[in-house]
């Protein structure tokens, strides 16, 4: 698929039934608000790339990409891990 038609997958993808975003909200309790910041930063960095891509702007397509891996990972390095195992009990 081409970058034009993944990115809006990314920046839209669909949000959790009530009853799980509740659980979840409730596990990162304090951390919410980070935890939506990095939502959002994902968000932004893929319409970014949409755009980017649409206006045939490697430069900006490289950065929005890049911008977008950042924002992953750094939810993943700060919640993934204890949310498995809160979730799932293993890491």
């Amino acid at each position: 698929m081409r970058v034009t038609d993944t990115a809006p997958h990314i920046a839209e993808h669909p949000q959790p039934p009530l009853g799980e975003k509740m659980r979840i909200l409730g596990f990162v309790g304090s951390d919410a608000g980070r935890f939506k910041r990095f939502d959002e930063q994902t968000h932004q960095a893929a319409r970014a790339l949409e755009q980017a891509a649409k206006r045939g702007d490697g430069q900006s397509v490289i950065a929005s990409f890049a911008a977008l891996q950042n924002s992953c990972l750094a939810c993943h390095q700060n919640f993934r891990k204890p949310f498995m195992e809160h979730f799932y009990g293993k890491p």
